[in-house]
């Protein structure tokens, strides 16, 4: 196969040497495999082998868990610190639970190449993860379907809950308003006031997929928050 770029999502040690991988693809989407000798001391792939770090692999092997064969180094990783590491974790482990196997995302790599480099800069962080959640929803057939769920409009003096079952919204007592859910429909999550509803939404579609077992790097995040909070 010709080298595929791919980034790290996650990593833990397989017997003595080796590394078991979770893998976002360009072409295969999220990949699983055995990444041999990666943990052995004075490995190159050891160092190359980290989170946010552009990656070209090559891989073997018909069953679901591959077999790396090729790590080549595509640049220097993302320098995350602080709040952005967080957030880049938030991803990686977001990708890592809900992407199927090899289910081809070229929307959802581009996504989290360009948030890889927003995520360094506080102003551009929740625009960069709200586009990549909405790219990830698509992929999954789970994007929110901006009408009621008889296809009409939302009437932009009215308020809605979004419903998952039917992707689509509900008129409620408290919910987000129609016009702003017109402008989120636009996908501007850059734009002035959207921040707190686009993440609302998103948040309401990823639920039902995540299930009842919490994100670790969500609950790292609200004790970061905690602690500034207590700080101040």
């Amino acid at each position: 196969m010709q080298p595929q770029p791919a980034f790290l999502l996650h990593k833990r040690p397989y017997r003595e040497t080796s590394a078991l991988v979770e893998l976002l693809t360009l072409d295969h989407g999220r990949v699983r495999a055995v990444a041999q000798g990666v943990q052995r001391p004075g490995s190159r792939s050891r160092s190359q082998m980290q989170p946010f770090a552009p990656l070209h692999l090559t891989w073997q092997g018909d069953r679901e868990l591959k077999r790396l064969r090729l790590i080549e180094s595509r640049g220097p990783a993302a320098m995350l610190a602080g709040e952005g590491l967080l957030c880049g974790l938030y991803a990686n482990e977001l990708l890592t639970r809900l992407l199927p196997v090899e289910l081809p995302v070229g929307q959802v790599f581009a996504f989290y190449t360009s948030a890889l480099d927003e995520l360094a800069t506080p102003a551009s962080r929740a625009a960069a993860l709200r586009r990549l959640e909405f790219a990830l929803l698509d992929a999954l057939d789970a994007a929110p379907r901006f009408t009621t769920p008889d296809g009409g409009g939302l009437d932009p003096q009215r308020r809605y809950r979004f419903e998952p079952g039917s992707r689509a919204f509900v008129v409620a007592e408290r919910g987000i308003d129609g016009r702003t859910l017109r402008l989120l429909a636009g996908a501007d999550w850059g734009e002035a006031g959207l921040a707190g509803p686009a993440k609302a939404l998103s948040r309401a579609a990823l639920a039902p997929l995540l299930g009842d077992r919490p994100l670790r790097s969500r609950a790292l995040m609200v004790a970061m928050a905690e602690r500034r909070r207590q700080a101040r």
